[in-house]
């Protein structure tokens, strides 16, 4: 009888949580979002080629590549430059640490 409470109860659990993610992604926005920060699409871009050049000036280089290569790959983009430019990849931009600062460089 528990069993099947349990059973029951993860069935209308994982029901609940499939109906939420495609109620998402049937969210135009949510779409259009996707599609400029090129998370549809299957291109990749060089991250650890990207994050060379981005971290070239860092006095920190192996902390700042290991942070970018992370963020690159989340987000399928790497401001150009060796800082700022954060607004050519809102994605990037966004993603903070736990205590709320900045996590890509």
């Amino acid at each position: 009888m528990a069993l099947s409470k349990t059973l029951l109860a993860s069935l209308v659990i994982s029901l609940f949580m499939v109906h939420r993610s495609f109620a998402e992604l049937s969210d135009p926005m949510v779409i259009m979002n996707m599609v400029i920060n090129n998370s549809l699409t299957d291109d990749k871009i060089d991250c650890d080629g990207a994050c060379d050049v981005r971290c070239k000036l860092s006095s920190r280089p192996n902390l700042c590549k290991r942070a970018c290569g992370t963020c690159c790959a989340r987000c399928n983009c790497v401001p150009p430059g060796t800082s700022g430019n954060y607004d050519e990849c809102p994605c990037y931009r966004d993603m903070t640490t736990h205590g709320g600062k900045h996590k890509c460089p």
